[in-house]
């Protein structure tokens, strides 16, 4: 259920960002590592947003695949089942190259409309 916390940074994040504008769309990368479910964060940023800027954003999510590297021959691979050695060399040096991530990309928001006095 860490998928409220999440929503609720997203919510904090863009709230910021957004300098009062309604914000239409959040986009988001989601690395697979991080092990959260989509529609869940989803529900729950909708119910997070409710009252603020959010409200009604869209929330696009880029699901990014989790690979490795190997440091000593640089090396980068998927990972289907948790294997932390380098398949080039037999390397356990590895580090995460992909998949960790959890960053909100962008935002769209309404631009302020202007209403000239006569």
């Amino acid at each position: 259920m860490h998928e409220l916390a999440l929503s609720s940074a997203i919510v904090n994040t863009v709230c910021k960002h957004a300098e009062g504008r309604r914000v239409t769309t959040v986009s988001l990368r989601v690395g697979k590592l991080r092990q959260v479910i989509p529609d869940t964060l989803e529900f729950y940023f909708g119910f997070v947003a409710r009252d603020t800027v959010c409200e009604g954003a869209r929330l696009e999510q880029e699901l990014i695949e989790a690979r490795l590297r190997c440091r000593p021959c640089a090396r980068e691979w998927d990972i289907e089942i948790p294997a932390f050695r380098c398949p080039t060399c037999g390397g356990s040096e590895v580090e995460i190259a992909a998949g960790d991530e959890f960053e909100v990309e962008s935002i769209e928001v309404e631009e302020a409309t202007c209403i000239a006095s006569r």
